[in-house]
């Protein structure tokens, strides 16, 4: 499987989904950002801005090169934010009781954000000094959406944008984590064990 994955047409595949769905991302961005601040511009558009980090170390990769700190924004920005969209369509479907068919689109494609960011992580050369910046980012970016209101929009959810708020904030310490230990840990403690 993972021969498959690491094929390099195969990463060619990948790396053209995620560039198509990043423009689209950005695309589907653009009624919000047309009433963005510029100060915030950089921190609206959450879901394309990590399938762009990705594409780029797709990129890179391809090249036959590493930048781990765009390595890290990847796996942290699209596990965080590929989850976040499934349970923000699932909560939509809670409270509306109804979904349109793009929230089922969205919680294919996000799913698939955050499986792919886990699926390539043997690729990834990530430090703790790299995962650092990328924890930084990502919580800054928590504060510009829940702190200044500058959040997805959600429209059946904007009365839960406080609990929306403090889910967030978890969800973003338990990816950073996450990303700490198949990334940085795992790989350390498989490092010393294979030492003669």
């Amino acid at each position: 499987m993972k021969g498959l994955l690491f094929h390099p047409q195969i990463i060619m595949i990948v790396f053209i989904i995620n560039l198509i769905g990043t423009i689209y991302g950005y695309y589907w961005y653009l009624p919000q950002l047309m009433d963005t601040p510029l100060i915030f511009t950089l921190f609206v558009p959450d879901s394309p801005t990590a399938s762009l980090f990705f594409t780029i170390f797709l990129y890179f990769y391809m090249k036959g090169k590493n930048v781990p700190v765009i390595e890290a924004l990847a796996f942290v920005s699209l596990l965080k934010y590929g989850i976040w969209a499934v349970v923000m369509n699932l909560l939509t479907f809670n409270v509306s009781g109804t979904l349109s068919w793009q929230g089922y689109m969205l919680m294919a494609s996000h799913g698939a954000m955050a499986l792919q960011a886990l699926l390539y992580s043997p690729l990834y050369k990530i430090k703790l000094r790299h995962l650092s910046f990328a924890a930084l980012f990502v919580l800054h970016n928590e504060i510009i959406d829940y702190v200044y209101g500058m959040m997805p929009v959600y429209g059946s959810l904007t009365e839960y944008s406080d609990h929306i708020g403090y889910f967030t904030f978890w969800l973003s310490i338990i990816c950073i984590l996450t990303v700490y230990y198949v990334s940085i840990y795992r790989k350390q403690k498989y490092d010393i064990a294979e030492t003669p």
